[in-house]
């Protein structure tokens, strides 16, 4: 692949652009076939272990429904890193919503959410400014391997780093980072990150690595306290997260159709919020996601297939609620549960 963009940056000098794209298009080749592994006999073995005894008719209609999540590449047919995961979570969620119902209620970590939320919900009956604060430490490390990167090269690394401009996340405090010569993003930054740089050096890995301290918060709006005042229109922060953000954020004619058929005539924010967010409920179960950045329209894709991540369902619920001229922003961070974390993404609506 890199014999094909220095070629073309040697013939065409003048049009780096066009270097740029084939580079991408060429890294996004490769990233398919790391998320589309699988054989048909890998993915048979695999069905065996987590599905148990199936059909070959049965297989073509998972495949055909696209439950089976496929690709042909190179002439081959090879199949979605988790397909078999997403295929069990599809049919639980179409085919055993009782029994999947049932064994969520006893999970441990369900439970730990439900009671936290209520606790939320508890405290903040009074007011909904931010409560509950909690002191997290965080700890990142990247490491290198030894000879990864040539010699003498320089390797420079982003982690994140806390903003400090919210009431939910303050006392943000560095506790240390590693290589010293770093530079920490201001606070106006969209992604604040640490940056770090050093030269690798033969047969030894190089280790990036920062500590810091923040107070977590957690917070509550009562919907029954939410009034539906008239949006200023023409203000450029309405005008800003009301509008497309191609190509994740995009007010195509399914999601426009979708969103119209969902609403129907209502006309009040926070009902068309409510609305929307409780067809995602009924109809759109979790599944693993491919890698985003092999996915060219991301609310398309879980229009047509009826499924997503966290994140992919949220890229279609913004462009929904965009659309109907309801504002709304992306948010994404760490859930952190007792003895646990994992990543979330989510969206903040905003109410006039």
């Amino acid at each position: 692949m890199n014999v094909l963009t220095d070629s073309l940056l040697t013939t065409y000098p003048d049009k780096k652009y066009l270097t740029f794209k084939v580079d991408s298009l060429c890294q996004i080749a490769e990233r398919i076939e790391l998320d589309f592994p699988f054989t048909d006999s890998d993915i048979d073995q695999q069905l065996k272990e987590r599905i148990g005894t199936f059909t070959s008719e049965e297989k073509a209609n998972w495949e055909k429904r696209n439950w089976l999540e496929f690709k042909i590449i190179n002439g081959e047919k090879r199949y979605f890193s988790r397909a078999v995961t997403n295929l069990d979570l599809i049919q639980r969620f179409h085919n055993q919503r009782a029994q999947r119902d049932s064994l969520e209620a006893g999970d441990q970590e369900m439970i730990y959410r439900k009671q936290h939320t209520q606790s939320i919900i508890k405290a903040s009956v009074n007011s909904p400014e931010p409560v509950l604060p909690v002191n997290m430490t965080i700890n990142y490390i990247i490491t290198v391997d030894p000879d990864a990167v040539p010699a003498g090269e320089i390797v420079r690394c982003w982690l994140p780093f806390p903003k400090e401009n919210h009431p939910r996340q303050q006392n943000v405090r560095l506790l240390s980072a590693s290589p010293g010569n770093f530079i920490i993003a201001p606070d106006s930054a969209i992604h604040r990150t640490i940056y770090m740089e050093s030269k690798a050096e033969k047969g030894l890995p190089l280790i990036f690595n920062v500590s810091f301290s923040y107070q977590s918060s957690g917070q509550y709006f009562d919907p029954a306290l939410i009034r539906n005042f008239q949006y200023d229109t023409t203000s450029e922060l309405y005008r800003e997260y009301t509008s497309e953000q191609v190509p994740h954020i995009s007010f195509t004619e399914n999601v426009k159709h979708l969103a119209d058929s969902i609403t129907g005539s209502e006309n009040q924010p926070f009902e068309i919020v409510r609305k929307i967010y409780s067809w995602f409920t009924g109809n759109i179960p979790w599944s693993g996601a491919q890698e985003y950045s092999i996915m060219p329209d991301i609310p398309e894709y879980v229009i047509k297939n009826r499924r997503g991540d966290c994140g992919m369902q949220t890229f279609l619920f913004m462009s929904m609620l965009r659309y109907k001229g309801i504002p709304v922003k992306w948010q994404s961070g760490w859930k952190v549960p007792p003895d646990a974390k994992n990543l979330h993404d989510w969206c903040e609506v905003y109410f006039e």
